[in-house]
């Protein structure tokens, strides 16, 4: 599969999210509400949560009802805590419901298997591994909050850009706050399901920030909020291809840093004097520099230059220690991606290859491990790729062991990894693949 069948979907979905995010994050700003989103979404998230505890699975139809329900009820919460003369900011109430709802979900989801995984998925979403109906439904659902967003227009702008003016007015401001935060609430609850919470916060607030950085004119903010998410959309799913890193926190690294970019062109540009504004730039970018390279002096002194503690594993319940440098499955566990890759490539010792594939669950780490085996010890590599095609979670790691083993098989047998190994022509598919495999095997 091409990097570009793969990321076609996620870059969809990407676009779809902007369209809607940043124009309902242009009303989040003025209202002054930043973490509403946040909170929504961590209801939304912890609706799917409790669904979960009943034995629902999270991408079923109930789980998202339990969902909806949750983030309906946040909406009514956020539209009864707005008061014409506030004593207490409505941003400090939205705070402390986002924590409560944190809070219950952690403690909920404690009781659940694999309770960290969860969290994690709550948290970084699954955009990579959209659907095409999952983006379809969203852009019909997104287009319908937005057909009745542009419908009555007049009601939630007076009230984004002038509250007490609408109280004034006579507008029942309560009950198209519950309007607002109800679409909103909607958005979020199929938004989160694929983007993640981080995710789905930054699409709402960082294309805002910057359109309303540079213009006044809503027009021209959406489209400059458009144009900016459509373009670190892209780059942040390339960048997560190429440097192999989850995408969800990628494109929020990548919209971090265009926020800063924009920022400082800003700075320099409205600057009466730029030339004394680029001089300040380039001071602080000589200050950022210098700390970076004293935070690394200081963690390579205090760490003794290298990677020496121990590691930790579950060995039959108990803890146990392993030398860092003398288990291969502890050295890997303490580096990133890249690092591993590095490793495995100068590994010649197989049964530790072997040993550390039985002992790890991370479907990525054991794809890599295989691989490297294949080259060490062709008959074992094969039978473990094997096993990832057929028990593997994710399509991406049934696709590289795919790809490492149609090189000696030339061809693939019918199997598809973007399918369930469970499925009839899959299940056919490995047969085949069985029977390649006994035909080689001394």
């Amino acid at each position: 599969m091409s990097p570009w069948q793969l990321m076609l979907l996620p870059f969809l979905e990407c676009l779809v999210l902007v369209g809607i995010h940043s124009y309902l994050g242009i009303h989040v700003i003025k209202r002054k509400v930043i973490f509403v989103d946040l909170a929504l979404a961590q209801i939304a998230a912890l609706g799917t949560i409790v669904a979960f505890m009943f034995g629902i699975s999270p991408q079923s139809t109930g789980a998202y009802v339990f969902s909806l329900l949750f983030t309906f009820i946040g909406a009514a919460v956020f539209s009864l805590t707005r008061f014409r003369k506030e004593k207490i900011p409505q941003e400090a109430v939205i705070g402390l419901i986002y924590a409560f709802a944190a809070a219950v979900a952690i403690l909920v989801i404690d009781r659940a298997p694999h309770g960290a995984e969860h969290i994690k998925e709550i948290l970084t979403g699954t955009i990579l591994w959209v659907e095409w109906q999952t983006v379809a439904i969203a852009a019909a659902v997104y287009s319908g909050v937005g057909a009745f967003h542009y419908l009555f227009r007049d009601k939630f702008l007076l009230i984004s850009n002038d509250p007490q003016g609408a109280f004034e007015k006579g507008v029942r401001v309560r009950l198209w706050d519950f309007l607002f935060y109800m679409s909103f609430g909607l958005v979020i609850t199929i938004s989160v399901n694929t983007a993640g919470v981080l995710l789905v916060f930054v699409f709402l607030v960082v294309p805002a920030i910057m359109a309303m950085s540079i213009t006044d004119r809503l027009v021209h903010q959406l489209l400059i909020g458009w144009a900016a998410g459509t373009i670190v959309s892209f780059v942040g799913l390339v960048g997560s291809y190429l440097l192999d890193l989850p995408s969800g926190p990628m494109v929020v690294a990548v919209y971090g840093v265009a926020l800063l970019l924009v920022a400082l062109a800003l700075y320099v540009v409205r600057s009466k004097r730029r030339g004394k504004a680029t001089s300040h730039l380039g001071a602080g970018l000589a200050a950022v520099v210098a700390i970076v390279l004293a935070f690394y002096a200081l963690g390579t002194g205090l760490s003794g230059g290298g990677n020496d503690c121990a590691a930790l594993e579950v060995d039959g319940g108990q803890w146990k220690a392993h030398d860092a440098k003398g288990d291969l499955l502890a050295r890997l566990s303490a580096l990133d991606l890249v690092q591993q890759r590095a490793l495995l490539s100068e590994e010649r010792d197989a049964a530790a290859i072997l040993s550390a594939i039985e002992r790890t669950d991370e479907e990525e780490l054991k794809t890599a491990l295989a691989q490297r085996l294949l080259e060490l010890d062709p008959t074992k590599g094969k039978a473990h790729l094997l096993d990832e095609m057929k028990h593997g979670k994710l399509p991406i790691f049934r696709s590289e062991a795919l790809d490492a083993l149609k090189k000696l098989a030339q061809g693939t047998f019918g199997y598809d990894p973007m399918e369930e190994p469970e499925t009839a022509a899959n299940r056919a598919a490995l047969e085949k693949w069985d029977a390649w495999l006994r035909s080689v095997s001394p």
